[in-house]
Parts: structure tokens; C-alpha cells; sequence
């Protein structure tokens, strides 16, 4: 049985190739590894199953996430007691600002390739081989700084 191609929209990571393109696991594998902290890399269940090195990744980034939140939300609160000039905590808040755009754009599609390789696993084993892409939401300015 061939593997059935599916569409994916323009959220889609650039770096891994469309389900059901050759090599397209590899992409993902290649580009989730990429994401994590180089010591994962000799963790033989991460690199053997796509599936929990998706799940890693995940769990990965939504830590970064909560980092990065309380980093923005403390900074004018602490910053100023260990030294840090004004304008260095500003520029610091617009970094953190969009780092955490940056990274809740990651975990979308962190999201979309897992979703997809959890389906390439369940064609593997005789379920559909179908991924449903939904579209990329955009997030108002105000949420992103909760």
C-alpha cells in the first residue's frame, strides 16, 4: 500500500516535507531533534520513535513558553534591583514579546507534525492515512503577553 499524500496549508514547518512525500518522517525526525537540547540526541527512544521525540518536543517547547512569560511579566519588577538600565529592560521585554510569538508559532506546528505522524503510524498499522490541516490561527497582541 503507498502511502496517500495529504495537503498541508501554508502553516505547514518548511523544514519537513508534506506526509507521504519520500522521506518525509525524516524531515520530521531531523527538524523535532533540532528543537530540543543537543544532549536528547543520545537518548535512543527519542531518535527510534518519532511519536515521543513529537511528544518531547511538545512538552519542550510549552516549557520554554512558560519560561518566557514569566520573564516578560517580571522584568520591570526585578530587573531595576539587579542593575539593568531602562533601556536595556525594554529592549529586553520586546525580545521576550517576540520570542513568545516566535515560539507559539513553533508549538503549532510542533502540533501539525505530531497529528501527522501520529496518522503515518496509524496507516502503518491499517488506520486512515489522512492528516487534517486546520488553519493557522493568529494570536491578538494582548493574549500573547498573558
Amino acid at each position: 500500500m503507498s502511502p496517500s499524500y495529504s495537503t498541508v496549508g501554508a502553516d505547514w514547518p518548511p523544514e519537513v516535507r508534506p506526509p507521504g512525500h519520500r522521506d518525509w518522517e525524516r524531515t520530521a525526525t531531523r527538524w523535532l531533534r533540532e528543537l530540543l537540547p543537543a544532549r536528547y540526541a543520545g537518548y535512543s527512544p527519542l531518535t527510534r520513535h518519532p511519536v515521543l521525540l513529537a511528544r518531547h518536543a511538545q512538552l519542550q517547547i510549552q516549557q520554554e513558553i512558560r519560561t518566557v512569560r514569566v520573564a516578560l511579566q517580571t522584568s520591570r519588577a526585578e530587573l531595576p534591583a539587579l542593575g539593568v538600565p531602562d533601556p536595556v529592560i525594554e529592549n529586553a521585554i520586546q525580545m521576550y514579546a517576540v520570542e513568545l510569538d516566535h515560539l507559539g508559532r513553533l508549538a503549532r506546528d510542533v502540533r501539525l507534525v505530531t497529528e501527522a505522524l501520529r496518522a503515518g503510524g496509524a496507516a502503518r498499522d491499517g488506520g486512515p492515512a489522512r492528516v487534517a490541516v486546520r488553519p493557522r490561527a493568529t494570536v491578538p497582541d494582548a493574549a500573547r503577553s498573558r
